[in-house]
């Protein structure tokens, strides 16, 4: 029989969406996390001065503390620093890697409301995610950084971000057969807005002010180098706390390099059991994550998942200008 959705989400933010991007516009590109590769950010920024933006470079971008682009002072002045200026229309992460969680207590958010722009990252930048939408209701976007790979991301990738920043076309991305977590399938329709990201990054913010209500939402997971025993860790963990048990469907994206030993659950073995009996639709198999082919989606947006169609459909993450 195929699950009912669950109900809307209560105590939700209303949502707000940034202006479309255009030609002209200053984007500013900042690294709350780990120290971006000049030679594939250089790619990357190529492909946005290809669509007509301005690029600027966060002053600390390229600064490196251990493992971090630069002290935790360093990466949150350059990231508060592009939300207050009002010129600035666009925050692109240069990578992921790990140091948002660090800062992100300390993000000024006065702006994030009422001068909304647009945001892009995705696996560290989770935490971005979370506390906008949480605090500011606004609508970011889970694609490809700066930090550009053309193996892993390629023209169809770039193109999937370029229509997702700079047009209101509604967006929709169907499940690929050949995705590790294309077999995860509950049947049936359920919609609310598009919330999650990094399966890690999930976890470790509960009860954090990045963390924030699943309720009545579609609950996005995607997560690398995880080995299956993990990801059920971590599953279980949003169990056992409740989140799954509120959420009205949930979409899984890219579970990229999940390498478990002989004779155990593999990774969509692991999903099917600690998702298969929420009585709610679950789709897995799109391409969104780390993977190959990574496409782009408005976090916050309101969608829908037809599990049995293979499908998700998003409104758009931004509004006319």
């Amino acid at each position: 029989m195929p699950a009912s959705a669950a109900p809307t989400s209560a105590g939700a933010p209303t949502p707000v969406r940034a202006a479309a991007l255009r030609p002209g516009d200053r984007v500013r590109v900042v690294s709350p996390g780990s120290t971006p590769d000049p030679a594939l950010m250089a790619r990357g920024i190529e492909i946005l001065r290809g669509w007509g933006l301005r690029v600027e470079l966060g002053a600390h971008v390229y600064a490196k503390y251990g493992y971090l682009a630069g002290t935790d002072a360093e990466r949150i002045a350059d990231v508060n620093a592009a939300f207050n200026d009002p010129g600035v229309r666009a925050v692109f992460a240069a990578r992921g890697g790990y140091g948002t969680q660090r800062i992100i207590d300390q993000i000024d958010l006065r702006n994030a409301r009422r001068d909304p722009r647009v945001v892009v990252g995705f696996s560290d930048i989770t935490s971005l995610h979370g506390r906008l939408w949480r605090d500011a209701g606004l609508i970011t976007f889970y694609g490809p950084m700066v930090n550009w790979s053309e193996s892993r991301t390629g023209p169809d990738s770039a193109e999937a971000l370029r229509r997702a920043v700079m047009t209101t076309e509604p967006i929709t991305i169907t499940r690929d057969p050949a995705e590790t977590a294309a077999p995860v399938l509950v049947p049936g329709r359920a919609s609310g807005p598009l919330l999650g990201g990094c399966l890690t990054l999930i976890s470790t913010s509960l009860g954090a002010g990045d963390a924030p209500r699943y309720d009545g939402a579609l609950l996005f997971l995607e997560d690398v180098d995880e080995a299956p025993y993990s990801l059920d860790m971590m599953l279980t963990e949003l169990r056992r706390s409740g989140v799954l048990s509120r959420v009205a469907g949930v979409v899984i994206g890219q579970i990229t390099n999940s390498v478990g030993e002989p004779g155990e659950w593999d990774a969509a073995a692991v999903l099917t059991d600690r998702l298969g009996d929420l009585g709610v639709p679950v789709l897995g198999g799109l391409r969104l994550g780390h993977g190959n082919g990574q496409l782009t989606i408005p976090l916050g947006a309101h969608a829908t998942i037809d599990a049995q169609a293979g499908t998700l459909r998003v409104e758009p993450g931004v509004r006319a200008r």
